[in-house]
C-alpha cells in the first residue's frame, strides 16, 4: 500500500519516528475498516498560511485548521475500481504542524501522539466518516482512538 508524505514546511521539525507512524496510521485505520486492497493515500505536511488557503479555497473558511482531507471517491460514493493504481486512489490529507504543535502542547501530550491523531481523524473522513452531528462524532472519536490504542500511542 502506498502511503506518501511530502513535508512541506520547515517550522516543525520532522523525523522518522514521526513518519513512521504516519504510515502505521494509515495501514491501521485501512485494516480496522476490512480494506485489503491498498489504496494510496497520500500526506502533506504543511504550515497553518498553506492550509488555510486550502480552507478557504475548499470550505469557503477564512482560517486555519489542524487536518483536511480529500477523498478521491467522495463524488461517486462509491470505491473507484482497482483496475489501476491510479483507479486506486484513496485521497489526500493535508495536516498543519504548526497546530498540530500547538494542540500537542495544548493538550500535554506529544507532537507523534498528535499528528497520529490528526491522520486517523483524516483517514476516517476519507472513509465518509463525519462529525456534523453527535452520533456520528462519538462513532468517529471512538474508532480513533482504538486505532491510538493498536499503536500503543497514549495521550
Amino acid at each position: 500500500m502506498p502511503v506518501y508524505v511530502n513535508n512541506l514546511q520547515e517550522k516543525v521539525k520532522v523525523d522518522s519516528r514521526l513518519l513512521e507512524t504516519l504510515e502505521y496510521v494509515v495501514k491501521t485505520v485501512l485494516k480496522a475498516e476490512g480494506k485489503t486492497d491498498d489504496p494510496e493515500v497520500s500526506i502533506a505536511l504543511v504550515e497553518d498560511s498553506y492550509i488555510r488557503e486550502l480552507n478557504f479555497k475548499f470550505r469557503h473558511q477564512d482560517q486555519s485548521t489542524d487536518v483536511l482531507s480529500f477523498s478521491m471517491w467522495e463524488s461517486t460514493g462509491e470505491e473507484p475500481p482497482v483496475d489501476g493504481v491510479e483507479d486506486n486512489i484513496m485521497g489526500d490529507i493535508i495536516i498543519s504542524l504548526e497546530t498540530a504543535e500547538r494542540q500537542a502542547q495544548e493538550y500535554g501530550h506529544s507532537l507523534t501522539r498528535e499528528v497520529a491523531y490528526l491522520a486517523a481523524h483524516g483517514m476516517f473522513h476519507l472513509f465518509g466518516y463525519d462529525h456534523d452531528n453527535e452520533n456520528d462524532r462519538q462513532v468517529m472519536r471512538e474508532k480513533e482512538e482504538k486505532v491510538l490504542a493498536v499503536l500503543d500511542i497514549a495521550r
